[in-house]
């Protein structure tokens, strides 16, 4: 049944929600109002953002640090900034860190931007937080925005996180990951074992197109 219904949006509603997120867009949440360019990730139309954000509320933040790797709109970082959390968000898109910048002025928010790959121009630093929203296709990406989808041919996104993690977490840093059942969790998993670390779910939720999952990320 699922895969009928995800043919069916695949036929019918992409089209349109690709015509939709052809243009600047403005998206709220919780007192957050995002400009969202075409080239950066939109919330509003995945999951992912949204279970993420729900899961991280449960938790304080005063004072704690807070990275968002890979922030794209940024959302979840600038959550976690209003929330008390001294926020860190990353993107390797220009357009990404352009408009982070736009919104974090527009907000009055108070967070830390960094343009990087991964943890390439991340000051090393210890953080109590990590939050990963990351790409998992397997495609070397060709244009900005398909680094928010795209983790190369051979998942090579996934051996520079976890081989930069390290340096960047202590005993109780909190890494969270949110992954769909569309891609190759396996591979992932290898990836984590190669540099000793271990995904541990700690959620689970389900809709009409698919399971997301997230994991914590702990040192085996």
């Amino acid at each position: 049944m699922r895969k009928a219904i995800k043919y069916l949006v695949t036929l019918i509603y992409k089209p349109l929600l690709a015509r939709y997120l052809s243009g600047t867009r403005i998206y709220r949440h919780k007192g957050i109002r995002l400009v969202i360019p075409p080239e950066v990730f939109h919330p509003g139309f995945f999951f992912s953002t949204k279970i993420l954000l729900q899961y991280i509320d449960r938790f304080s933040m005063q004072q704690q640090s807070f990275l968002e790797l890979g922030a794209g709109n940024g959302l979840i970082a600038m959550h976690a900034a209003k929330k008390g959390a001294l926020a860190v968000a990353t993107d390797i898109n220009p357009i990404a860190i352009e408009y982070l910048h736009l919104n974090r002025s527009a907000n009055k928010i108070s967070l830390t931007i960094i343009h990087s790959d991964l943890f390439r121009n991340i000051p090393v630093r210890r953080f109590d937080w990590i939050a990963i929203n990351p790409p998992y296709f397997k495609r070397a990406p060709r244009s900005d925005i398909d680094y928010a989808w795209y983790c190369g041919e051979n998942g090579e996104y996934f051996d520079g996180l976890f081989s930069g993690l390290g340096d960047y977490t202590h005993a109780d840093s909190r890494v969270l990951m949110i992954l769909s059942d569309d891609c190759d969790q396996e591979m992932i998993g290898r990836y984590a074992t190669k540099y000793g670390w271990v995904l541990k779910e700690v959620l689970m939720k389900k809709n009409w197109m698919e399971r997301l999952f997230i994991y914590s990320i702990r040192p085996l």
